[in-house]
């Protein structure tokens, strides 16, 4: 497994994510299956049912990521402008996948019938790969760098499910977390100078205020298990030091 680290970005696409009606789910998702990948997910933009918007962000970020997904926008409506949006940014015409005709012509067998609105979800990237989807038949598509999920969760854990183990990547990232009842700007130098003294490391800092006391949790990331026991080590031993009680695991 090579030590380079390998970055991917979402695209999440949809006026309803905008408007506020949907709450998205995907980017936490998105991001705890790349990490088990050894892919870090770098950056998330939300663009809207716009092709012109759509096409900017995928050749900005597929441009300075190893991978590119985006979620949301292939379904059957005319609204669900994805396919469409992604093929003019790779500059490739649309045609309809016979492998994805196929699929969904036996899926929507006992289900009415394959639709010309049906049909619209068998069209792809010319050039693309299909990604399946055990779930609502439509499969997800992979052209080049490019992951077309669809937008809803259980199906995008779906497709990701599929794509395990297909990607290319580094070391997944491990962690470890310890808090302690202190307010984080007390104890900055010592995150700081902990993580300084520690390269490959990387030390983030979640405060919270429950039960009328203030606390943070100090999450340690690398991806060497014992490079993180010996940061954690030297945190624990500074929080003692400061005369705080850290408490292994979070609270």
């Amino acid at each position: 497994m090579s030590e380079r680290i390998w970055t991917a970005a979402l695209v999440v696409i949809g006026d309803e994510i905008l408007s506020g009606r949907t709450q998205d789910k995907n980017v936490a998702q998105l991001a705890s299956w790349l990490n088990v990948q050894g892919i870090r997910l770098a950056e998330v933009r939300i663009v809207p049912d716009i092709e012109s918007a759509i096409v900017e962000a995928v050749n900005a970020l597929r441009a300075r990521n190893d991978y590119l997904f985006t979620t949301g926008g292939i379904g059957p409506t005319h609204d669900d402008i994805t396919v469409d949006a992604i093929a003019a940014a790779l500059d490739v015409p649309v045609i309809v996948h016979p492998e994805a005709r196929a699929v969904l012509e036996g899926y929507y067998q006992t289900r009415g019938g394959l639709t010309e609105a049906r049909l619209r979800m068998a069209r792809v990237p010319e050039g693309a790969d299909l990604i399946a989807n055990r779930m609502s038949g439509a499969p997800g598509i992979r052209v080049g760098n490019v992951l077309i999920l669809a937008g809803v969760p259980h199906i995008t854990a779906g497709m990701l499910d599929a794509l395990t183990g297909t990607l290319e990547g580094g070391l997944p990232l491990l962690s470890r977390t310890v808090g302690a009842w202190v307010a984080e700007s007390e104890i900055a130098d010592l995150l700081r100078e902990t993580e300084r003294a520690h390269p490959g490391v990387a030390i983030g800092s979640y405060p919270f205020f429950r039960d009328g006391r203030t606390g943070a949790n100090f999450v340690v990331r690398a991806t060497e298990a014992g490079l993180i026991d010996t940061t954690v080590e030297a945190l624990i031993a500074g929080l003692c030091a400061a005369g705080r009680e850290p408490v292994d695991g979070g609270i």
